[in-house]
């Protein structure tokens, strides 16, 4: 097998980065980190938030800095089960009704209480305004009936199993009705109010956002006086600021880094896995050159995953055929830990389909929004070249990148990566039933639409994971979406910190506390 061109570019990608921005992997010289008892908390992200408007985006990283100035209803706690946020208890009456108690004595940022009318105004919102990028998370809910101050029910149109993972993600932090109706949105989208235990001070796009304390938070006491969330694309860049303590945490680190931050005083790195499965996307319909399934199933052969993982993120992630993954619910393990690679056989189905001399296709990705994605697509394009496919790379920035993907714009393929707040079967596969995928893929398989949209209405918890795990043979098969690996989070912290991140890539700052 001739892999020569692509284990070249590998070599001289991890050459490359190992000296971004002039830096090696050598300690020499490195000033320590200065450690403090500041009360301010900086982060760096890799990306600026998208929005202040929680139902227009569904974006992790800004759902991360979301969490600090909202509120859910409920929030996932993965094995301890759901527990109480802004609400104060919750019943499910019947398939369709579900009770809920507000908590008393809550206020926006802005002096407002919150009241039940609060919830019907956000929820309701999302649920029928089909402009907005989370309307089809939410148009399950049919209406939400006050019944006081601190009551009220949610009444969905079908039965809803996972309601209360839906609440306790992006989407669903509740907003000040009278605020939003009395300023207007644009007011609010200037100066955001929630009831979160850090409010709105000033955001300077592309570059930081900075957060207050709420002292007069419902809850605990806010552990910090003041949150920066710093936008810093550069790897390279990114890592000196936490090397010379202009950061106190760093989301991902290139693997090439961790050494050299372990092996300087007062900074190290913590390596973890997260909810994001990286994937190639693919257009199905007929007049597209991967609407064959041998072509689709010939680009998933030609790419050595485990290759990928083992060198270029050096073990920073777990090969899968599926993006449910195991601790959601409809998980197919089966599918986890998976890989096929046969580039032999990839060039024979190429030829059963037409093209025994390869073809032309066009892959965009994103430039700095993930972990080693630039170098990936790369890797990809390499690797798909040794079978006969060329491919023209299309690797732009994150917010051109983002606003493409909301108008559905890209050609034959792209990469991406989606994380699963919802830990949940459900989000992780909605955008393939035909009616989601329509402009996307274009994906038409009438067996696994009909799996999805009996799953997500039914109550039986053991049948409905059979549905999921059965729809997720199929798509593994039809590869609508080329699953690569379930990334791993690498992300730095100045050692003044006790931080454990969490699989859902949140950044809860009061669960970050100074040692």
């Amino acid at each position: 097998m001739k892999k020569q061109l692509w284990l070249l570019l590998l070599v001289l990608t991890l050459i490359i980065a190992g000296c971004s921005g002039g830096e090696t992997n050598s300690t020499e010289g490195e000033e320590p980190v200065e450690t403090s008892d500041s009360k301010t908390l900086v982060i760096a992200n890799g990306t600026d938030i998208v929005t202040f408007d929680i139902h227009d985006h569904n974006t992790t990283s800004t759902e991360a800095v979301h969490v600090n100035m909202f509120n859910y209803l409920v929030t996932n706690q993965g094995e301890e089960g759901f527990q109480a946020d802004l609400a104060e208890s919750w019943e499910n009456i019947d398939d369709t009704t579900w009770s809920f108690k507000l908590k008393e004595g809550v206020t926006f940022h802005n002096g407002e209480e919150l009241t039940a009318d609060d919830v019907k105004f956000t929820l309701e919102r999302v649920a029928k305004d089909d402009t907005l990028l989370e309307h089809g998370n939410y148009n399950q809910i049919e209406a939400v009936n006050v019944i006081s101050d601190y009551e009220f029910e949610i009444v969905t149109a079908n039965p809803e199993p996972a309601l209360l993972n839906r609440l306790s993600r992006l989407g669903s932090a509740i907003l000040p009705q009278e605020y939003i109706e009395t300023e207007g949105w644009e007011v609010f989208l200037e100066n955001p109010v929630g009831t979160g235990p850090y409010k709105f001070m000033d955001w300077q796009r592309d570059d930081r956002l900075t957060l207050e304390a709420n002292t007069e938070y419902f809850g605990d006491a806010p552990k910090w006086e003041e949150l920066v969330f710093r936008s810093i694309p550069e790897d390279s860049t990114r890592v000196s600021e936490l090397l010379t303590g202009g950061v106190d945490v760093a989301v991902n680190i290139p693997p090439t880094d961790v050494a050299r931050i372990n092996e300087t005083e007062g900074v190290t790195t913590v390596q973890s896995p997260t909810q994001r499965v990286m994937m190639l996307v693919l257009r199905s319909d007929e007049d597209s050159v991967t609407g064959d399934p041998l072509v689709r199933e010939a680009i998933d052969l030609a790419i050595d995953k485990q290759a990928m993982v083992d060198s270029l993120l050096e073990g920073a992630g777990t090969v899968t055929r599926t993006r449910v993954t195991p601790g959601n619910v409809g998980a197919n393990e089966d599918l986890y830990g998976e890989s096929l690679y046969d580039p032999e056989r990839a060039r024979e189905l190429l030829a059963e389909a037409g093209y025994p001399d390869g073809f032309e296709l066009t892959l965009t990705g994103p430039n700095g929004r993930y972990l080693k994605d630039r170098e990936t697509v790369e890797l990809i394009a390499a690797m798909l070249s040794e079978v006969g496919i060329t491919v023209n790379q299309e690797l732009i920035e994150w917010s051109a990148f983002n606003q493409r993907y909301q108008e559905r714009d890209f050609a034959e393929m792209f990469y991406i990566g989606y994380g699963n707040s919802m830990f949940d079967a459900s989000l992780a596969l909605d955008r393939l039933t035909i009616e989601n995928a329509e402009g996307e893929t274009d994906y038409d398989n009438q067996q696994v639409n009909d799996l999805l949209l009996a799953a997500e209405q039914n109550m039986d918890e053991e049948e409905r994971a059979q549905q999921y795990q059965e729809a997720q043979e199929i798509i593994a098969e039809d590869r609508p979406q080329i699953y690569m690996f379930q990334l791993d989070a690498i992300t730095g912290i100045n050692e003044r910190l006790e931080f454990e991140p969490l699989l859902n890539e949140m950044f809860y700052a009061d669960s970050i506390t100074l040692k």
